[in-house]
């Protein structure tokens, strides 16, 4: 697993070999299992994650007591609430395994630390948080004002892994529409012959 963690670093083209190889200390492995909490809302939002391998989801949970997915992480991603993070505040919501995971996390303290000795992370950090702000760019653009038909089929087009790996009442949360509603997209798409 931990070549996952270290051919990624290499392949973002901004830290040398060494640099990886001191990094990757601060970096700790821990094993979630599907369910578990990486990160819980109302608690202090400590530590960053690179998932090798695995997928979580982040939401928060509204009056109604229900989830409203903002995002879904997999292999080869960073994940953390960065807002709170970097303040060192609450986290807002809630990052959670969906499948069984490994994710490499650095503390707070660690991360700093790391920032202050290999100025080569600074682009590397820069980079995911582009990542971030191009993945909510993109779920604005592609899922808000859009009928449930439409965000399915755009889904299928250009996300099709969570097609595959996302359970019906997670995307549908993600998507902003009800179990239902997603469940008719599809028929309408997969068979619309039938009424």
């Amino acid at each position: 697993m931990a070549d996952v963690f270290e051919n990624y670093l290499s392949s973002t083209g901004g830290l040398s070999a060494e640099e990886i190889n001191f990094s990757t200390q601060f970096f700790q492995p821990i094993r979630l299992k599907k369910s578990d909490f990486f990160i819980r809302e109302d608690e202090s939002c400590c530590h960053v994650g690179f998932i090798a391998s695995g997928a979580v989801k982040a939401y928060a949970i509204d009056k109604e007591g229900k989830e409203n997915i903002t995002c879904f992480k997999f292999e080869k991603e960073f994940v953390t609430s960065f807002p709170e993070f970097v303040k060192q505040e609450k986290s807002r919501r809630n990052i959670r395994a969906i499948e069984d995971s490994v994710i490499y996390r650095i503390s707070y303290p660690d991360y700093q630390h790391l920032l202050g000795q290999v100025t080569a992370w600074n682009g590397v950090i820069k980079s995911v948080m582009e990542q971030e702000y191009k993945q909510k760019e993109r779920y604005l653009l592609n899922y808000n004002n859009r009928s449930a038909v439409d965000k399915y089929r755009h889904v299928l087009s250009d996300e099709p892994m969570l097609v595959q790996r996302i359970a019906t009442q997670d995307l549908a949360s993600y998507l902003g529409i009800t179990q239902r509603s997603l469940t008719r997209a599809k028929r309408q798409i997969h068979r619309p012959n039938v009424l």
